[in-house]
């Protein structure tokens, strides 16, 4: 249905700072060039990368924050904004701006008529000089900009097209390019965003039903880890995928994070050539982090999860390639 999970993002009230955290104590790669912001837009966002090419690694790392300014380029968006927080949960630690998804202008044109025929809640910002393309949000209407779960069930997705992002034309290649010769330690790519709803199935049958989207494989139910996972996939193989989960013990890591802080967005996990040799690089970098030898989450492997206090409550993982 969709090409690409564009970003893994999140909102923080210091996104520079954010950006320069990230690039200190994981090694992600920024650039003046990857940050946006514009007057008629007030927002602030970082397009960071875990590997410098986007046909390796599309979806990129967004800390974003969106200023208390009037907004000329889109008058709703605060309004908005200020809704989606509200669903979320003004404390939650980690919170979106909106998942990103995005398709090619003629697959976005039929997702619209499709939604107009369905009669379903969206929303189009309007065209700018800085934004001259559309996008498009789930959940809200022009006259009603306050977002809620009906079309999306909760997953609070916004869609534009591939054709702003500019993408290299190796991005589309099949099969999807791969790196050559890795070195030890390196990061890949961005393999995987966590997302927490209360209720999987229902919100798998608003996707389905109003979307026409469906996992790519049948919904595992992970014992060890405590909750019940849908995998959405993307037609760009090394896209992240959009990890659905459930919580089916209050006392593992997922049900303690969602029955403290509410459904939304959770873990961003990078896939790395060689998971010993990033630990050492972290450990060099001052960073904590805890080592998991097997985790049914990456199918019995290792994993790393860094320590969220060392990212302003993000959540991070990272796992063999």
């Amino acid at each position: 249905m969709f090409d690409l999970l564009m970003s893994a993002d999140m909102m923080v009230a210091d996104p520079d700072g954010m950006a320069e955290l990230l690039v200190s104590k994981l090694g992600i790669y920024g650039h003046p060039r990857w940050r946006q912001a514009f007057e008629d837009h007030p927002y602030i966002a970082h397009f960071l990368r875990v590997h410098k090419s986007l046909a390796i690694s599309p979806t990129r790392v967004e800390p974003q924050w969106h200023l208390d300014k009037p907004n000329l380029g889109d008058p709703m968006f605060h309004d908005f904004l200020d809704s989606l927080m509200a669903y979320q949960g003004a404390h939650r630690p980690m919170l979106t701006h909106s998942i990103v998804l995005t398709l090619p202008k003629p697959r976005f044109s039929a997702l619209v008529d499709k939604l107009m025929r369905r009669k379903l809640r969206f929303r189009l910002a309007q065209r700018t000089p800085d934004m001259p393309f559309d996008r498009l949000w789930l959940g809200v209407t022009p006259e009603d900009p306050h977002y809620e779960p009906s079309v999306d069930g909760g997953l609070c997705i916004e869609v534009m097209c591939n054709e702003p992002l500019q993408l290299p034309l190796e991005t589309f290649a099949i099969p999807a390019p791969q790196l050559p010769s890795p070195e030890p330690g390196q990061m890949v790519r961005v393999s995987a965003r966590g997302y927490l709803v209360r209720d999987l199935d229902e919100t798998l049958r608003k996707v389905s039903a109003n979307l026409d989207w469906e996992p790519g494989a049948p919904v595992q139910a992970l014992e060890k880890e405590g909750y019940r996972k849908a995998t959405m996939k993307f037609g760009l193989a090394n896209s992240a995928t959009l990890d659905v989960i459930e919580a089916t013990r209050w006392d593992s890591d997922a049900g303690v994070y969602l029955n403290s802080w509410g459904p939304g967005p959770y873990y961003i996990r990078i896939a790395v050539n060689g998971l010993a040799a990033k630990a050492e690089d972290l450990k060099a970098r001052g960073t904590r982090f805890t080592w998991i030898e097997e985790s049914e989450a990456v199918g019995g492997k290792p994993l790393i999860r860094i320590d969220p206090a060392e990212l302003r409550g993000q959540l991070f993982e990272f796992h063999e390639l």
